[in-house]
């Protein structure tokens, strides 16, 4: 069988690497309205988020939400939402990206506690399906089309 990376390439896939943290999450450079940050790509996260502490550092503009966030022990956060800001994961694109906006910490108080870096958001599933992704975790890769 053909290399997958080649396979892909030819389906207009754009590659992306990603690390393996000493808690097993998988993290991944991305850009938001350029500006670059670490998150986790995580296949359970039904949608990407960053923390409230990291809005203006990703240049959003916060909006109320009713909706209420949860996930990792934490339910009924409140929570905003950004939208129609850029997305950038490797050379991957997305133009229209809306993300929402919600208290991280419990997942960077996590993260420290196992003595990882504490990270700006979380990559969702929203993107991932988008993107029609395929994660190749024998090579650390996150292919997006």
């Amino acid at each position: 069988m053909k290399n997958l990376h080649d396979i892909l390439k030819k389906e207009n896939y754009k590659k992306v690497k990603f690390k393996i943290t000493k808690t097993q999450h998988l993290l991944i450079n991305a850009k938001i309205n350029g500006v670059k940050g670490n998150f986790i790509l995580d296949t359970g996260a039904s949608t990407s988020c960053v923390g409230f502490e990291s809005v203006d550092l990703f240049l959003l503009e916060a909006k109320k939400s009713k909706t209420k966030a949860s996930g990792a022990g934490a339910t009924g956060m409140l929570t905003q939402i950004a939208i129609k800001n850029q997305l950038q994961l490797g050379t991957w694109k997305d133009i229209a990206f809306d993300v929402v906006i919600f208290d991280l910490s419990h997942v960077n108080e996590a993260l420290t506690q196992h003595k990882a870096k504490p990270v700006h958001g979380i990559i969702g599933a929203d993107i991932l399906m988008k993107g029609k992704a395929i994660v190749d975790y024998f090579n650390y890769c996150l292919y997006l089309q």
